[in-house]
């Protein structure tokens, strides 16, 4: 394979310039469009670096995925997960984080590149309680700058489409089976959300 190994020979590939619209849209903080887009997304992939590599974590609530503290600042709970800790050891280790939100039947997509910090202030989880239970961190990102991404990735997707293609591709208990000798997919897969809800916040 024929690598590129310098921004020159990159550039001599792309010759065109930016389209003039995607270098407009960047802001630097939250302006009313950008908030509006940031409070109605429930779903949204952190991406991290450290010293291990990169990361990329999708991250989901049933309302807002994060909360606005302000037009610079953006906090996520770390609702429970598998407890890996890729990218909050990541974020504690670097900071650099890439969010971009999503938002079902949009063909837009918002991103979000900045520094974080992971916070246990006591009373910043507790404001995010629900069903009594609280987050242990919250990831409080400052915003550096802030962006819509043109929809024809979506578009070329067509994500949205509502057709469920979940049967072409493998399960969970299918990944799991094909590390685990004996391993039971079929009930693993069938009791995944009832065991979940429990353990969703």
């Amino acid at each position: 394979m024929d690598f590129i190994e310098t921004i020159s020979a990159l550039e001599e590939i792309y010759v065109d310039a930016p389209v003039r619209t995607s270098l407009d849209k960047v802001a630097t903080q939250l302006t009313p469009c950008y908030r509006r887009w940031i409070e109605g997304s429930r779903f949204c992939v952190l991406a991290t670096v450290g010293a291990g590599g990169t990361d990329a974590s999708p991250r989901g609530d049933d309302g807002p995925v994060v909360r606005i503290l302000d037009e610079k600042r953006l906090a996520l709970p770390d609702w429970r997960g598998n407890n890996r800790l890729d990218s909050l050891r990541n974020i504690v280790t670097d900071g650099r984080v890439s969010l971009m939100f999503m938002v079902p039947g949009a063909t837009n997509v918002v991103r979000v590149n900045g520094r974080a910090r992971l916070s246990k202030d006591a009373a910043l989880c507790e404001s995010f309680t629900q069903r009594g239970k609280h987050p242990k961190t919250v990831i409080v990102t400052e915003i550096s700058e802030i962006y819509f991404q043109c929809a024809k990735a979506i578009l070329r997707s067509n994500i949205w489409s509502g057709k469920d293609e979940s049967g072409r591709v493998p399960s969970a208990g299918d990944f799991i089976a094909e590390f685990k000798s004996g391993f039971d997919a079929a009930s693993y897969d069938a009791g995944y959300v009832s065991d979940a809800k429990p353990r969703m916040w």
